[in-house]
């Protein structure tokens, strides 16, 4: 049986889910927190990168700001694609106000700005605010 590499968004354990049990909400065998969650997972700089190298499935990084009219104006659609895709990629936010060393280390310089990360490298990038239907179109060509 094959196997995926799920962290847990709360406290960061790295799960081993068998693929068939993806659909079944799988949850973290030490706290108990869905590890496949229909909507996006906020992270921050401490837990960024064991995020996203630990993550079997690709992970969509939604970096925002609160300032950004347009990222509010996406924040419902991303949280529809993460629903959508919901056992395919995981998808994430990370407020670039709030957390600066990581979009920094990226050099995100606009916002909103997705990151396609897969096992720790970025996979691909696109700025600027979309609806939920191209989001997904637009990650399920790097799947």
């Amino acid at each position: 049986m094959e196997k995926i590499h799920a962290v847990c968004p709360n406290c960061q354990t790295v799960n081993a889910v068998l693929t068939d049990r993806i659909r079944q909400h799988p949850v973290c065998a030490k706290c108990a927190t869905p590890l496949l969650p229909a909507n996006p997972i906020d992270l921050t700089d401490q837990t960024f990168d064991r995020f996203i190298s630990r993550s079997t499935l690709p992970v969509l990084v939604d970096f925002w700001a609160p300032w950004c009219g347009p990222c509010k104006m996406m924040g419902p659609a991303f949280a529809q694609a993460a629903a959508a895709l919901l056992g395919q990629a995981v998808l994430a936010k990370m407020d670039t106000e709030a957390q600066r060393a990581v979009p920094s280390r990226f050099a995100i310089q606009s916002v909103p700005s997705l990151v396609l990360f897969r096992q720790g490298r970025e996979v691909a990038r696109m700025s600027g605010a979309m609806p939920a239907g191209q989001i997904q179109n637009w990650i399920r060509q790097y799947l």
